[in-house]
């Protein structure tokens, strides 16, 4: 579950005119973060950075732009406003953006590159416009009508999409559009990941062109078998009856299919994914040559994940690789085929720790790449010229990440490289050939900035340096922006977790402050990190609170004894855990322990729920958004990695939720939720107001007519802070500056 974090991270830094900030002006434009930038690619040729970047007017309206290496210049290449003013999107459109988060963005949200680096495909508003650098003015339209997930083709022959669930492409040459199958309908899909995957397992495209443009390999999936959720999108003029196929934990998941095809000849041969229909398919792949198809297979219980090889003249197998867990299995996109043919890269936890590992084209181990008690984030680029690959890892500070070199033949296997100079957060784009890399480094005090490096580290140019001058939005409130600190403390066990804290202004250590402890508590995130933060955050500390985050036993980018605590049973570790925290704070003298108030949202506001119930004697109260009560109620993949089916884990699902413990509840509740959520499903917290209605537990309620899981509408999202702002300003009157 790739849950929402936070609302919106409006970020903070310093200045000389003071102001304090204030959530109208979070919620304002331009952005207190300053001129962000997202979505940086480096051009095939090495030629331009292009990068997409909100309007002064409106930061969520986005544009793209480029960089030019050689004069240093930056233009916007495409005004999104100018090539289509109004925006219609479908619904495919829009559940496909609510799955990515980014449906609180309009314009221009994704981009690509022609091999050739002369043009930009770019989609807008279900259409799909080819950009030639000489003459961006003219953007051409080459397709219509709903269009989703469109790409050129690695020699550029092509431009592919998909359109009303079948997978097209268009002969760039002489213009003809070609639709490569025509069974997708009703619930037959073509060409794209179903919902599982797309929520889950980071699938964001469902095919895979071929190196050589000479197939396409695509997935399918048939949601027939799927049990169909009705339910309600409740908006301020109209209720929706939807029925959506969601398949809760222990439900029939979408049958998928694997098949390669020919753009030319339109033929199709069916991939055998094995007797077990009952599988993931998480991901697919060619080898460089086009000789040879790889998928991965995921087994039901996720305790096995396999590598296969498909040779596409004959379709016969091999297993290349076998991943087995005691709890689940983990996927990546850390694969890559080295160009020369020796071998492959491949990303594995088998050591409790997730490192690269070189592989003979047989599936052999050769040797690891890296090694040790620390793990990488992902992989980054290869440079088989150099002999180096690199990767981001916090393998100096759990908070940090960092781009790492290491040598392919494992020779700095446990002492890499670091590339990277500061402290902090770096987010890294290489280009193809490992050349060149965007750096994107923000920490607490500082706001993005971004520049362009060699693979050494070496500075070549700044892209956006973004400080916090006299001409940047954030220079009035810079004067107030508080610190965070950072720390540790132990859990039962003894492993180690981190926290963060802001102090209120103005502070005194003389006085005792009320807390605002804001949890996700979840897998998958990473709560606790050096970085420009959430500028919400920043507001509470200056209203008067402690502001603490913790990063419970679960959470990620930590070794696997730290992440399977909670195997088959969510919500006890992690409680344990921040009740640790939450001990801790009632100890230090500047805290009052009477005061402590907790919020979060999604996974967060499961926790929020769970500590109220089993922390009302040490929290005063808390606000839940979007909460999972219910764990049979959320879907298969997230739930079932977890905690087995529910067929199999009976006490543990009875435990893990949140009814189980509910009778605890004594705090202040305030209980948010979108009414047209799809991925924690509105459900989840009815049957929470019937719990607490039953029980004669009094609480507050805020529910916003349309809103999806992100409670994507700005002016809605200002409304959930505000509410949450007077929630605590209520019930913990914090200190008056």
């Amino acid at each position: 579950m790739r849950f929402i974090l936070s609302f919106l991270a409006l970020l903070a830094a310093g200045s000389a005119s003071a102001e304090r900030l204030t959530l109208d002006r979070l919620y304002s434009d331009p952005s207190l973060t300053g001129a962000g930038v997202r979505s940086l690619k480096v051009s095939p040729d090495g030629a331009r950075v292009t990068f997409l970047r909100g309007r002064e007017d409106n930061q969520f309206q986005l544009d793209l732009w480029e960089f030019n290496m050689k004069d240093k210049t930056t233009r916007r290449l495409v005004d999104s406003k100018v090539l289509v003013p109004e925006e219609n999107l479908s619904d495919a459109e829009k559940a496909r953006r609510e799955r990515e988060r980014t449906a609180s963005l309009k314009g221009i949200i994704s981009y690509s590159w022609s091999p050739d680096g002369k043009q930009l495909l770019v989609p807008l508003a279900g259409n799909l416009y080819l950009v030639d650098l000489a003459k961006p003015d003219q953007a051409r339209l080459v397709a219509s009508g709903n269009v989703i997930d469109p790409k050129i083709s690695p020699k550029g022959k092509y431009v592919s999409f998909v359109r009303d669930q079948n997978l097209f492409v268009i002969d760039l040459a002489t213009g003809k559009e070609r639709q490569l199958t025509t069974d997708g309908k009703g619930t037959v899909h073509n060409g794209e990941a179903e919902f599982v995957a797309q929520e889950e397992m980071g699938q964001r495209t469902g095919y895979y062109w071929a190196p050589d443009d000479s197939a396409i390999a695509y997935r399918s999936y048939d949601e027939a078998q799927v049990p169909i959720a009705r339910r309600f999108e409740i908006y301020a003029d109209r209720t929706d009856v939807v029925e959506q196929r969601y398949p809760a934990a222990g439900d029939k998941n979408a049958v998928v299919g694997l098949h390669i095809v020919s753009p030319v000849t339109g033929e199709i041969r069916n991939i055998d994914l094995g007797p077990e229909k009952d599988i993931y398919l998480v991901r697919a792949d060619w080898t460089p040559t086009a000789k040879a198809l790889v998928f991965q297979r995921q087994t039901r219980d996720q305790k096995k994940l396999e590598l296969i090889s498909v040779d596409v003249a004959s379709l016969a197998q091999k297993v290349l690789v076998t991943e087995t867990a005691k709890t689940w299995t983990t996927i990546n996109d850390d694969l890559r085929f080295l160009a020369s043919g020796k071998g492959f890269i491949w990303s594995s936890e088998r050591d409790g720790y997730n490192h690269l590992y070189l592989f003979d084209m047989n599936g052999k181990v050769l040797h690891p790449i890296s090694k040790g008690a620390w793990g990488i984030d992902s992989l980054l680029a290869v440079d088989e010229k150099s002999g180096k690959v690199y990767v981001s890892s916090n393998k100096d500070a759990v908070i940090d990440k960092q781009v790492y070199a290491l040598n392919i033949d494992g020779s700095n296997a446990d002492k890499p490289k670091r590339i990277t100079d500061k402290d902090g957060w770096h987010e890294a784009s290489f280009s193809r050939n490992g050349e060149l890399f965007v750096d994107t480094w923000s920490d607490p005090a500082n706001p993005p900035q971004v520049s362009i490096r060699r693979p050494d580290g070496a500075m070549v140019t700044w892209l956006e340096r973004n400080e916090v001058n006299e001409s940047h939005p954030y220079y009035k409130y810079k004067s107030d922006h508080l610190p965070t600190e950072y720390g540790t403390m132990k859990a039962k066990d003894g492993q180690t977790m981190y926290w963060s804290m802001i102090k209120p202004y103005k502070f005194d250590a003389s006085k005792k402050y009320p807390v605002y402890l804001s949890t996700y508590g979840g897998p998958h995130a990473q709560h606790v990190s050096r970085k420009w933060g959430d500028m919400f955050d920043q507001y509470m500390a200056q209203q008067g609170y402690v502001v603490f985050r913790m990063d419970n036993r679960g959470s990620s980018r930590r070794e696997r004894v730290f992440t399977d605590a909670i195997y088959r049973n969510l919500g006890k570790v992690e409680v344990e855990d921040q009740l640790t925290g939450v001990e801790w704070l009632g100890k230090q003298s500047y805290v009052d322990p009477k005061r402590v108030g907790v919020y979060g949202w999604s996974y967060g506001g499961f926790m929020a729920l769970r500590l109220l119930s089993q922390g009302s004697d040490k929290i005063a109260a808390g606000v839940s958004g979007a909460p999972v009560t219910d764990w049979g109620l959320y879907d298969t993949h997230y739930t079932e990695q977890f905690m087995d089916k529910p067929s199999e884990n009976v006490e543990g699902y009875k435990q893990s939720n949140v009814f189980y413990h509910v009778d605890g509840l004594k705090s202040k509740l305030l209980l948010i939720h979108g009414m047209a959520d799809d991925n924690v499903l509105f459900t989840n917290t009815t049957k929470m107001i019937d719990a607490l209605v039953n029980r004669g537990v009094q609480f507050e309620l805020m529910t916003y007519p349309g809103a999806k899981h992100g409670v994507a509408n700005r002016l809605q999202r200002k409304h959930v802070q505000t509410a949450i702002d007077a929630f605590f300003r209520k019930h913990l009157k914090p200190e008056s500056n």
